[in-house]
């Protein structure tokens, strides 16, 4: 998890898989300052490539994140916790949101390019209300 927290909100991002949207989302967040991480319920092996290069076509490098299991994280410590969208079933861990964000593993690089923004947009509500 990313140590530099200039807002003062801890982020966690849920999701299955933990290798596209919730890694954007993470990518997004420690970007703007937040001090974020992402998990998944049945992570994957990898981030998913395309996600690695529509963040950087906007200047946030994820390259380094790796996916990692819900339950490797302690939901108290995170101010907010958001689902992507993917009707994760976290009992223990309440949410703070559902963005309804769709999957765009296996599309193409436009459809990645999507979800990217809409990641920025719901951010950007966040920041507005924190």
């Amino acid at each position: 998890m990313s140590e530099t927290n200039e807002r003062g909100l801890r982020l966690l991002f849920v999701c299955v898989g933990n290798s596209c949207r919730s890694q954007m989302a993470e990518g997004w967040a420690r970007h703007l300052g937040f001090e974020a991480a992402s998990a998944g319920t049945h992570p994957a092996g990898a981030v998913a490539e395309n996600a690695v290069k529509v963040m950087a076509e906007v200047g946030v490098d994820i390259s380094g994140q790796a996916p990692s299991h819900i339950d490797e994280y302690d939901h108290e410590r995170f101010d907010k916790v958001f689902s992507m969208g993917c009707g994760v079933s976290c009992p223990s861990i309440p949410l703070d949101g559902d963005w309804n964000l769709d999957d765009p593993v296996g599309k193409d690089l436009e459809s990645y390019r999507v979800t990217r923004d809409r990641i920025l947009n719901h951010l950007s509500e966040v920041v507005s209300v924190s």
